[in-house]
């Protein structure tokens, strides 16, 4: 290859390099994704996201029933259990990879018959594996009269964590639906409420879950607004130190990055931590449209964070007959300014080169006119 064969070839590569660096990334060039779905009086309050079929899986606070929500916002009835109790709630959601299983979490508020369970469905044939009761008297002595199942958590063997809202510990389900009670710290009951006890859900105690492939959980507590960390093998748990309270948190997820995703009703925060969740740092935090009352986060295609938008608190207050609900994509700002930062630095560089490279060129010219002239 010659000289000026070089360069051209050069100057092929650089323009080439040059289009793809100004075009928009992937992320700044689309738009925020909203899903409307409409489902009559189902009011979901628990969202999971299945990579295997590439859609959401919600629940709902007054049918046993679960749905699939696809992104062009089709739903359809997955799986629907008349075994359960009437008028039973589906709370918490998670996919366990491992046996390809839904799991769900089955309550029975007042004035209903107390109720609670671990539900586990194969994602194949849709039927149930198990039913796993949470007895009432599973907290042992000393501990609350009254129970909540709220959410749940699997690990990589195919044991679920569930947690006790209203008693304040977790409990463990193994792959065949055994039921134990896992981990009740006393750093559970050991941080003041950041509520005020006469305010709504102010009983509501540990919520969100979210397993860590390196050992452990992170539990969220609603009414504190405190975060725990718990060793998955022994179920000692010790506070994460946090800057400020995350008052009324409500679901917990985590980003393969290791971002966690912490939900209220009113705020999506997005936190770090650098020494495996001794301490943590909030980055950057969304407000949401306390209204509708998001009640669940969860992680889906290409990592992005969407909040269930379900408005259960209409069916709290005793109303009924909503049929559209929403699951919304939620972005970090902060997140959003340092792609297009880089973005810019990108372009520098290559404008940079540009003018190297012309002046490269320039220095070629004026060698070959003296070489021809």
């Amino acid at each position: 290859m010659s000289l000026i064969e070089s360069k051209l070839a050069r100057c092929f590569f650089f323009v080439a390099s040059l289009i793809i660096l100004v075009s928009p990334a992937p992320s700044a060039a689309r738009g925020r994704h909203v899903i409307n779905f409409q489902s009559p009086n189902l009011y979901p309050e628990g969202l999971a996201w299945d990579p295997s079929a590439e859609h959401f899986v919600v629940g709902s606070f007054r049918d046993r029933s679960l749905h699939t929500v696809s992104d062009a916002g089709v739903a359809q009835t997955l799986i629907s259990d008349p075994d359960l109790p009437e008028n039973a709630t589906v709370l918490g959601l998670a996919i366990d990879r491992t046996y390809n299983r839904l799991l769900a979490v089955v309550q029975s508020v007042p004035p209903l018959p107390t109720f609670n369970a671990l539900a586990a469905y194969d994602l194949r044939t849709r039927k149930r594996v198990f039913l796993a009761l949470l007895d009432d008297n599973a907290g042992g002595e000393g501990e609350s009269s009254r129970h909540a199942a709220n959410d749940v958590a699997v690990d990589f063997r195919g044991n679920a964590y569930v947690t006790n809202s209203a008693a304040n510990f977790i409990w463990k389900v193994d792959k065949d639906g055994a039921a134990s009670v896992f981990s009740r710290s006393p750093a559970f009951t050991a941080q003041p409420l950041a509520v005020d006890r006469d305010a709504r859900f102010s009983e509501c105690g540990l919520n969100g879950i979210a397993y860590v492939s390196k050992g452990y959980l992170l539990v969220v507590q609603s009414n504190t607004g405190k975060m725990f960390k718990v060793n998955a093998e022994d179920g000692n748990a010790r506070l994460v130190l946090l800057p400020e309270d995350l008052v009324w948190a409500d679901d917990i997820a985590i980003r393969k990055d290791g971002v966690v995703l912490v939900a209220s009703h009113h705020t999506l925060w997005f936190l770090k931590s650098r020494d495996s969740w001794a301490e943590g740092a909030v980055f950057d935090k969304t407000a949401l449209e306390p209204e509708r009352f998001a009640t669940s986060v969860a992680v889906g295609g290409d990592e992005r964070a969407y909040v269930l938008y379900g408005h259960v608190i209409e069916v709290v207050m005793g109303n009924s007959g909503r049929e559209e609900f929403s699951i919304q994509e939620v972005r970090s700002s902060k997140e959003s300014a340092d792609e297009n930062i880089w973005l810019f630095v990108l372009i520098g560089l290559g404008l940079a080169y540009f003018l190297f490279w012309r002046f490269q060129m320039s220095q070629l010219v004026k060698n070959m006119d003296k070489k021809t002239s």
